[in-house]
């Protein structure tokens, strides 16, 4: 695969080297592009990195073909809901680990994306550009090459939707308690005063007297940050035993879900993506309804990350 820029009038006459680095591309992938057939070209002929660029030129990048020996491909359903030559976008479920560890040897979702790849014939390797819990359900977004995963994370905004228990004290809000690990826990987070800065803005779209559904932006992304920032606020999510929830047969797992993903890959326009949240956590939230009003939060979602 290769990665490709367009050289804006405000560019033009730069070294080939300061544009690409102005794009984002790190000097570690222009080095590895160099080296790889055909080169880096402009408008299909090679140029070099101290040469200059002019408005309008197609520079394009060739990306080093990548693997990941340490995963083993599984035959695992897997979800492809938007891809291109430089990411995909999948549907996590949820009780599926995004990458494999102590506790989660295979069976992982990097496991089921190296199957696909496998059944396609293809080589390539696993670069989620950001994560979710185990237990969370919704939208991630994978890279396919190291190259192309930062241009992603920069342009990567995400709306999550949860199940609350009880009823926030105001229809929307920001939470900034800072977030840093509980003593003596790897999983465990907790509010602190030491922690680390942590930014959630949440809006309620629906509730009765048990339970609400919001959703969330997030402006930092620290460990489990919606479950913590929601327990202190007295509104633990539904099936969050971890945090103040009740782990049950309705809920038998944090009601979390990532509804909404935009994102501008190198070679395309902004892509907007956006998945229903888990009905059946919905219905036993007496909630059921309320599908279709996410559904308008999540196009007011991209309207407003359009602007």
């Amino acid at each position: 695969m290769a990665l490709q820029f367009i050289v804006p009038p405000e560019r033009d006459g730069w070294l080939l080297r300061d544009f690409l680095r102005s794009c984002g591309v790190s000097s570690t992938a222009i080095r590895a592009a160099k080296r790889t057939a055909p080169g880096i070209q402009a408008d299909g002929a090679v140029i070099f990195t101290n040469m200059p660029v002019h408005a309008g030129m197609c520079i394009t990048l060739p990306t080093v073909p990548e693997a990941s020996p340490e995963l083993s491909a599984q035959d695992i359903p897997l979800t492809v809901v938007w891809e291109n030559e430089c990411a995909a976008a999948v549907e996590k479920p949820a009780g599926m680990a995004v990458h494999p560890t102590l506790n989660y040897a295979d069976g992982t979702l990097a496991n089921a994306w190296m199957g696909l790849l496998a059944r396609r014939g293809e080589q390539g390797a696993f670069h989620p550009v950001y994560r979710l819990d185990k237990d969370t359900s919704g939208l991630l977004l994978l890279a396919k090459s190291a190259a192309a995963q930062p241009f992603l994370v920069r342009s990567c905004r995400k709306l999550y939707a949860a199940v609350l228990t009880g009823v926030l004290p105001q229809p929307q809000g920001t939470c900034r308690l800072p977030i840093g690990r509980a003593p003596d826990s790897v999983i465990l987070r907790r509010i602190s005063p030491d922690g680390e800065p942590a930014c959630t803005h949440w809006q309620v779209l629906a509730q009765n007297e048990k339970y609400s559904l919001a959703v969330f932006r997030l402006e930092t992304g620290r460990t489990h940050q919606i479950r913590v920032h929601m327990a202190a606020l007295g509104c633990p999510l539904a099936g969050d035993d971890l945090y103040g929830g009740s782990k049950n047969a309705a809920f038998p797992r944090q009601a979390l879900h990532c509804a909404a993903l935009c994102f501008a890959p190198p070679q395309s326009g902004e892509i907007q993506l956006a998945s229903a949240f888990p009905q059946q956590l919905l219905d036993a939230a007496g909630l059921g309804r309320a599908q279709q009003i996410l559904s308008d939060a999540c196009k007011a979602f991209f309207c407003e990350q359009a602007e």
